[in-house]
């Protein structure tokens, strides 16, 4: 590939993913209006759905958001009802983020999502796995590189 098609923006992968990401986001709104969820508030109960009672640090670690990001969106949860924060007793450095009843809850109404995300298209659930598998493949790949 020469120069010219390796700077086009439909070569880039970059973009590929990008452009993909919208996309699916595009189709969570919906789904996500009727929890009263953003995207990135939906991803994050779904970190605290797997394991809750976690410190802020490793929330952000496991949603790969910096302090900056997740700090507001706490916030927003635990006004929201969702989930409580507080100084862990055992070291107060350390913020716990903890799922209130109501955030435990919504775990079964949100249950629906994935399932109903690609309802209305042609993608099968063989592919949504294939292909997830591969970016995970890919990211594994770029982290052992940086």
């Amino acid at each position: 590939m020469d120069t010219n098609e390796l700077l086009k923006l439909e070569n880039q992968l970059c973009f590929a993913f990008y452009s993909c990401s919208r996309e699916i986001t595009k189709l969570y709104r919906p789904l996500l209006a009727e929890l009263g969820l953003t995207y990135t508030q939906y991803i994050t109960m779904l970190a605290l759905w797997e394991q809750d009672n976690v410190s802020v640090k490793e929330l952000g670690s496991k949603l790969l958001l910096d302090s900056g990001t997740l700090t507001p969106l706490l916030k927003k949860l635990e006004s929201m009802g969702l989930l409580t924060r507080a100084r862990d007793k055992s070291d107060e450095r350390h913020l716990v983020v903890r799922l209130t009843e109501q955030g435990q809850a919504l775990k079964d109404k949100a249950s629906c999502v994935p399932l109903r995300l690609f309802e209305g298209t042609t993608v099968m659930p063989e592919e949504i796995f294939a292909l997830r598998n591969q970016v995970q493949t890919l990211m594994s790949k770029i982290n052992e590189a940086t």
